[in-house]
């Protein structure tokens, strides 16, 4: 085994274990307040500060990573998700609102630490090949996504099985494991040579920002029916939290599965992944949840409709996703992969966050088809600012 390959598999032993505890927080706390009697707003308010201070994270994380290295990073942000869990164990009457927005505020530090750390890491270590950066980031992004579905799963399980409590203790033993795996990582993984300035983390670069503001509607469009309004209507409609949880986690592992084989899918395709792929699967994507509400408007079974529909935009959702997460890497040099990598992880976060909040709110107040119609305004605005990026790096290439 090469040491590139070893420190590869490393970096996604760890991202693998943590994004099992990230998808079963997400489903645990969903489920249990909802349980409790909260409103779907007032559950989305609970992870604000996880949206809030993922975006935070990722402008300073990609500035830290780039002065104390990746490696680091990571151990911290694994360090810090296992106090976030271990905080959630507290009992009933100690998890009020406040207490579980401080929990989340720091799973979110931690979520985005990590994310960022392993998705730059991966830059660093592939070497020069374009084909083998895209085989390794379609990897470990789809494989990270399959298991937050099987997060999603194993959090619905173990709330039936042995509480939230105990759900949340048993998750932290889990991710003791992944943080003994990095201390095995070159140390300085990804620092630059010379200190990275605190002025450098906005990006310079046009083609960059705007990829960057297309992430945020992007991820805007799945949020703002998938996190809280999606298991809460399939809940409203009759469905045990047990076959909630199945189902979102069913569609995770299969988006994830998409994603890990976006490479192939777009082999055929006669010019280079780039910006004209992006452009083209979002233009895709825009047509899905449209049709979902229309097939509401024809009072098609819903929970027919919702479960297929959501099937077909989960995998071209995927595809669009694995290409952005290449395209990021693949416009960044390795000086600035973590910097570049943390300004567009901010966008993304910011962009959960816009979703994550009206994903509460438009469903208290115009229902699921109101959320599929903000989704299909979101992705029109990413297929824009992607036509954007296409017309900025054309004119880059002319001068």
């Amino acid at each position: 085994m090469t040491a590139a390959l070893r420190n590869y598999l490393i970096i996604t032993g760890n991202y693998w274990a943590f994004t099992i505890t990230d998808g079963a927080i997400r489903m645990l706390v969903v489920l249990h307040f909802y349980q409790m009697g909260y409103s779907p707003f007032a559950i989305a308010m609970l992870f604000i500060f996880y949206e809030v201070f993922g975006i935070v994270t990722n402008f300073v994380g990609g500035w830290l990573g780039a002065r104390i290295g990746l490696n680091r990073t990571m151990q911290v942000g694994t360090a810090m998700q296992i106090v976030a869990l271990l905080m959630l164990t507290a009992p009933n009457p100690m998890l009020t609102v406040v207490y579980v927005m401080a929990a989340q505020a720091l799973s979110g530090i931690a979520k985005d630490l990590n994310k960022m750390s392993a998705k730059a890491g991966v830059k660093l270590v592939a070497g020069a090949s374009d084909e083998q950066l895209f085989k390794w980031v379609a990897w470990i992004t789809g494989s990270k996504n399959a298991l937050k579905g099987i997060g999603f799963f194993v959090g619905a399980a173990l709330l039936a099985l042995i509480g939230f409590q105990g759900a949340n203790f048993a998750l932290a033993g889990l991710l003791v494991l992944g943080l003994i795996a990095t201390f095995t990582l070159p140390s300085g993984l990804g620092a630059m040579k010379e200190k990275a300035k605190f002025s450098a983390l906005f990006s310079q670069d046009a083609a960059i920002n705007w990829l960057a503001a297309a992430r945020i509607f992007l991820f805007g469009a799945r949020d703002v029916w998938f996190v809280v309004a999606l298991p809460v209507y399939l809940v409203s409609i009759g469905w045990d939290f047990e076959w909630v949880g199945a189902y979102l986690a069913l569609w995770v592992v299969g988006y994830g599965i998409v994603q890990a084989s976006a490479p192939r899918l777009l082999r055929g395709q006669k010019k280079p992944v780039g910006a004209e792929t992006a452009l083209l699967w979002s233009l895709i994507l825009f047509g899905t949840p449209l049709l979902i509400w229309i097939g509401f408007q024809f009072n098609l079974p819903p929970g027919w409709l919702i479960t297929i529909g959501l099937g077909v935009f989960g995998a071209v959702f995927a595809v669009n996703s694995a290409v952005h997460s290449y395209l990021i890497l693949n416009y960044s040099t390795n000086d600035k992969a973590a910097m570049n990598v943390g300004f567009y992880y901010a966008a993304n976060a910011g962009g959960r966050l816009l979703g994550t909040v009206l994903s509460g709110y438009a469903y208290q107040t115009i229902g699921i088809e109101g959320c599929l119609l903000i989704s299909t305004g979101f992705i029109a605005l990413a297929a824009v600012f992607t036509y954007q990026m296409s017309r900025s790096l054309k004119a880059k290439m002319a001068q």
